[in-house]
């Protein structure tokens, strides 16, 4: 199967000269002595606050044992005859990678075999490891590539793992620490982006040198493959060990959502695909590549899924297009798994899942739905290439999550989350706001059957890089909040992919206010339908989701009274110059640029708080160790607030990478200081 690793992962980058206004920039000195002494007053004098709240220990304590409950879904990744899955509990804190035969995890009573256990590793080497991954070589899978993080950073070590002796390979392949792209070339190859030295990099941080490196050698003997232009973002291989074939691609991505796919041919000849640069790869099956298409091209519309045949193409460098899916209007394509002689396609309709499969004949090919349970969302898990099974995941907002066993026969349920609170006391509904181009924005509401008057509300968004939103089992935190009385709302705004890439590139660069509009737009309608009021409304998102906080508190502090701004992207006009900003900017714009910078700068949180507004009272969260979005953003925003006497809670994780957490213990923790937070700004507990 296609093993793609275009992480989205990168080093630091020189930073800009410092603007005459920025006078927080030592901030972003991350683990400098003044900026952690700086973080550390902020943390305790929020948590000095939020740890003291009413239901702050009861909320964490209850948030822990529902993320490690055992009756949790064990999520299976199919290897052959097996599957393998990591797994955290109140035992295993950093977590353990385990194996079962597929025969009796299918039974419901997997009999799992500890791989590797990652407490007593880290204990070993006096590292706190975060679990990053395995990729493991077909068809037998009995060697992988291991990928370990230091305390949750996007930064990996990578090593050579024997499923045999479940034991690392001595003198097996070992690439160091960093942010990088390695893939099986082959049984004693490797394909290695990683840090190479100077000039190895991109601008925007990424490996912009693929090598191979054959086993045996030293890594620094490894051979060159394929490079691209520092001004790229990045360059991979797309490497396809799929049943019997192994057909080899290199991808420089010329910017965040398009590329060059390259066939590699045993002779080092490197072949174009026919495909537009802006064309989505998402797989490859019996020698055909799978594709998204981002715009319209050969006749096929934007958004459908195409494929096109790789040995006519090498031996003759034509090959022709042809459909798969094209969704309709209100649908879109998500996620594409094939397997042994089947492609399956998670699609969304009006922001509600559906699953198809599709086969391939002498007609081309033929696509047929897949019964699955209504009013949710449906995500692909794994899929097998020794067989057509599929694991699929169901949920709803009020639905616990279950895995069901998809084969061209009915599915079968494998496993289900036991509910955690009654779904009979709460209603989800549909509505829609109209934003102020006239566009109609979908979003969801959760809240407690026969509600009548104006609920506290708690609002979320993300809107960006072409993610979709979907319906998902609430965690604890909104859990509580709901079971407290009180209202849950989700914003299917434009920049995801909620409707296909024309809805993500509708609030791309210069329209960027147009997902920001949306987001407001949906709030407005909450006040004005009378469900809730400006004074009980909370808004929540991270990374992208925590830009979109600091716009909406700065452009409408008249509109939200409790903002959750996670992880954020903030200083608008330093984003490219920090971490892996550089390979945003085909979605943002390049602040560099005076015209780019005209209209970011309308909307950059960090330049637009006023010393003379009144704003809600902000939590910011990050983590010391995101070394994907700076945790810059967040601290030099706080100092901001500060500097002008606005108050704000801060807590930044020292652990926990891009995901703020490294662990359930940690998640738990976060959760609860949410749901106080919340409780004390719109309910007034505890103030």
């Amino acid at each position: 199967m296609l093993r793609i690793f275009f992480i989205m992962m990168v080093l630091s980058t020189a930073a800009a000269a410092q603007p005459a206004d920025d006078s927080h920039q030592w901030l972003e000195d991350v683990s400098g002595a003044k900026a952690i002494a700086w973080v550390k007053a902020r943390n305790a004098e929020t948590l000095t606050v939020l740890e003291a709240s009413t239901h702050f220990a009861s909320y964490r304590d209850r948030a822990l044992a529902i993320l490690e409950d055992k009756h949790r879904i064990a999520y299976p990744t199919i290897q052959a005859n097996h599957v393998t899955n990591f797994w955290q509990d109140e035992v295993h804190v950093r977590g353990i990678w385990r194996q079962a035969s597929r025969q009796s995890y299918l039974s419901g009573a997997p009999a799992w075999t500890t791989v590797i256990d990652l407490d007593a590793l880290g204990k070993a080497e006096g590292r706190n490891w975060v679990w990053k991954g395995a990729d493991c070589l077909a068809p037998d899978y009995a060697r992988c590539l291991i990928s370990l993080s230091d305390g949750g950073r996007d930064s990996v070590e990578v090593r050579e793992f024997d499923m045999n002796s479940k034991s690392f390979v001595k003198g097996g392949f070992f690439i160091p620490d960093a942010k990088q792209d390695i893939s099986w070339w082959d049984s004693n190859t490797l394909s290695v982006g990683t840090n190479w030295g100077e000039g190895s990099l991109t601008t925007s941080g990424y490996p912009r040198q693929l090598k191979l490196w054959h086993r045996g050698t030293t890594l620094a003997s490894a051979v060159p493959l394929a490079e691209t232009a520092a001004s790229s973002v990045s360059i991979s291989a797309l490497v396809a060990h799929d049943k019997g074939r192994h057909d080899h691609m290199v991808y420089e991505g010329l910017n965040f959502f398009s590329g060059k796919l390259l066939h590699v041919t045993p002779d080092g000849r490197k072949i174009p695909s026919p495909l537009p640069d802006d064309a989505d790869i998402k797989g490859v099956s019996a020698g055909a590549v799978l594709a998204l298409l981002r715009t319209g091209f050969g006749g096929y519309a934007s958004g459908s899924l195409v494929s096109y045949a790789i040995d006519p193409l090498v031996g003759t460098g034509k090959t022709t297009l042809e459909l798969v899916y094209a969704p309709g209007d209100k649908a879109s394509i998500t996620e594409v798994q094939a397997a042994k002689s089947v492609i399956y396609i998670a699609t969304l309709d009006t922001v509600t899942g559906r699953l198809k499969a599709a086969t391939h004949g002498s007609s081309g090919w033929t696509v047929k739905d897949i019964s699955m349970p209504a009013n949710g969302d449906v995500t692909l898990v794994s899929a097998s290439d020794t067989d057509d099974m599929l694991f699929a995941h169901f949920a709803g907002f009020t639905t616990p999550d279950t895995l069901y066993a998809v084969g061209l026969a009915a599915p079968k349920v494998v496993a289900a989350l036991p509910a955690r609170f009654d779904a009979g006391k709460f209603e989800v509904l549909q509505k829609f706001a109209i934003s102020k181009d006239g566009t109609s924005i979908p979003y969801f509401i959760i809240r407690p059957k026969g509600s009548t008057g104006p609920l506290p509300t708690w609002q979320y968004g993300y809107g960006g890089f072409e993610v979709s939103i979907t319906p998902s089992y609430v965690g604890p935190a909104v859990q509580f909040w709901l079971e407290e009385g009180n209202q849950y709302v989700v914003a299917n705004i434009r920049g995801g992919g909620e409707f296909g890439p024309a809805w993500h590139q509708a609030a791309l660069k210069q329209n960027r206010q147009r997902a920001y509009d949306d987001f407001h737009a949906v709030a407005e309608d909450l006040i004005s339908r009378k469900l809730t009021t400006a004074k009980q409304l909370g808004i929540d998102g991270r990374s992208n989701g925590g830009l979109l906080m600091g716009v909406a508190y700065t452009q409408r502090p008249d509109l939200y009274h409790a903002v959750l701004m996670g992880v954020p992207l903030a200083d608008m006009k330093r984003y490219n110059h920090l971490l892996a900003g550089a390979s945003w900017m085909d979605e943002y714009g390049n602040p560099d640029d005076p015209a780019d910078w005209a209209y970011i700068s309308k909307y950059s949180p960090y330049q637009n708080i006023k010393k003379d507004v009144t704003y809600p009272k902000v939590f910011f969260y990050t983590s010391t160790k995101d070394d994907r979005v700076h945790p810059g953003h967040a601290r030099k925003m706080a100092a901001r607030m500060m500097e002008y006497g606005k108050p704000f809670f801060y807590y930044e994780n020292i652990e926990g990478g891009h995901a703020g957490v490294a662990n359930l213990k940690e998640n738990a923790y976060r959760a609860a200081l949410m749901v106080s937070y919340m409780n004390r700004e719109l309910k007034d507990i505890d103030k």
